[in-house]
């Protein structure tokens, strides 16, 4: 596999995200027995505006090949990070670890805690995220087959300008 590099998503990468997002949550929607989650029902064009937004979007490129992708919105000082995707036959390899690590650092500064929710039975996602040390913050049944596990970690405070 080429070296794995992290850069801001551009608005003409809308489209492979969306594609690399939908390989990577087949798995989820059949966890869940529901194919109609957020992730595999947006658009190329919902994907675009959350880049072209005020959102930080960051892509995992190895070598031309997009091989994971995660965003994050704000809620005041609070980072909302979302869809959190590497492509599946790229999974353990470092990659989402390296998109959190690198989205965290970005958003440093800018938000005093980044939050998150996956699935009540997404083991693996619940794993990663206790690894980078988000603790769990509380449970949301959204659904007879879903409840939502909502996570947090703070985010080291902005050091002051020189």
């Amino acid at each position: 596999m080429a070296e794995v590099r992290i850069e801001p998503a551009r608005p003409q990468d809308a489209g492979p995200i969306l594609t690399v997002q939908r390989a990577a949550y087949v798995t989820e929607a059949q966890l869940y027995g529901d194919p109609f989650i957020a992730p595999l029902v947006e658009s190329a064009g919902q994907v675009r505006r959350v880049i072209e937004s005020d959102a930080v979007v960051l892509k995992a490129m190895a070598g031309d090949r997009l091989a994971g992708a995660v965003r994050a919105t704000f809620g005041g000082a609070t980072c909302l990070v979302g869809r959190l995707v590497v492509a599946p036959d790229l999974h353990g390899r470092g990659i989402g670890s390296r998109l959190m690590r690198e989205l965290e650092a970005a958003v440093a500064g800018r938000a005093e805690a980044c939050v998150l929710f996956t699935g009540h039975l997404s083991e693996g996602n619940l794993r990663l995220y206790r690894r980078l040390g988000y603790a769990e913050t509380r449970r949301e049944r959204v659904a007879a087959h879903l409840t939502f596990v909502h996570m947090r970690k703070p985010l080291p405070p902005a050091e002051p300008a020189t």
